[in-house]
């Protein structure tokens, strides 16, 4: 399928160990997909800190891709390091250490990464990435966890690794790992970046935050009678994030997904959200994506 992207949403790495272009064609590159939240509400906290969360998390079929070059000394690696985050914080490195304890096994691999979606957007980057590691390194180096197993080691790594994990569109309660799957319509969706970074943790730590949303039962879900209670603040404090959404709106039932930055408008076809990117400024990237229950990366495990 062919996707849309305009501006620099897309981000080609090569390989910086220099590896050959035959090499490369061995890789086997596998699909970290991107996330909504549809709505994002906040109950409360619980007593560690952590909030209470309610939200819809809509898989799409575009992300980043990683692969995987397997190897015998033990060692992991990035062959595509991320300019500013060092291994040690890179969430790929340390889910692909993780299973490797857990697991004890003696493999290694040197992993590249395509990255296309945007750092800090709320869309699920860099969780989607470390479930990606996750998963395929399971069934690359046999180490044959169980699924609930691999989201328990994910849930170490970040609150929306297993919702990659598992790789469908879901209901989620908890911090989010509270996941029941939830079809949904299969939409189409125009996800716009206004390129400022919006700290989750200075979101999360706001006094200004909405904290006390009453929760909702999931059969009585409805688009309109919800939100997301992170988007005023992050409006009041990010102009840019304000702007892109009222000019999103103009257009489209739109909103901000998770903590920011990223602004998502809905459509029941590809053309139309392709029309309405063409539009974009030019001071702002998107990409256009369909709405899936099944992610790429759980189609593939399948296969």
């Amino acid at each position: 399928m062919t996707r849309s992207v305009k501006g620099k949403a897309t981000t080609e790495n090569v390989n910086a160990n220099g590896a050959s272009q035959a090499s490369e064609q061995k890789l086997q590159w596998w699909p970290s997909p991107a996330k909504l939240n549809i709505f994002l509400h906040i109950l409360g906290r619980f007593d560690n800190g952590y909030h209470q969360l309610q939200s819809l998390f809509q898989m799409l079929d575009y992300g980043d891709e990683l692969a995987f070059d397997v190897t015998n000394d033990g060692k992991i690696t990035m062959a595509t390091p991320l300019e500013g985050v060092p291994d040690e914080e890179n969430l790929i490195i340390r889910a692909a250490k993780l299973l490797a304890n857990k697991t004890k096994t003696p493999l290694g691999v040197s992993i590249s990464l395509n990255k296309r979606l945007p750092m800090g957007g709320g869309i699920g980057g860099g969780s989607s990435n470390a479930a990606t590691a996750l998963v395929a390194l399971n069934y690359l180096w046999k180490t044959k966890l169980c699924e609930d197993e691999l989201a328990q080691l994910g849930l170490a790594l970040g609150a929306d690794v297993p919702i990659f994990v598992r790789g469908k569109t879901a209901f989620a309660g908890g911090v989010g790992e509270d996941i029941m799957p939830a079809p949904q319509d299969e939409k189409w969706y125009l996800v716009a970046n206004p390129n400022v970074h919006v700290s989750t943790g200075a979101v999360f730590t706001h006094p200004d935050l909405p904290r006390n949303t009453p929760p909702i039962q999931w059969k009585d879900y409805k688009f309109e009678e919800t939100r997301n209670d992170c988007q005023q603040l992050v409006a009041n404090c990010h102009p840019e994030v304000a702007n892109l959404l009222q000019w999103l709106l103009h257009y489209a039932p739109s909103r901000m997904t998770g903590t920011g930055a990223c602004v998502f408008a809905t459509f029941s076809d590809k053309t139309s959200a392709e029309q309405v990117m063409a539009k974009l400024p030019n001071a702002w990237q998107g990409f256009v994506a369909k709405g899936v229950n099944s992610s790429p990366l759980l189609n593939k495990i399948e296969q």
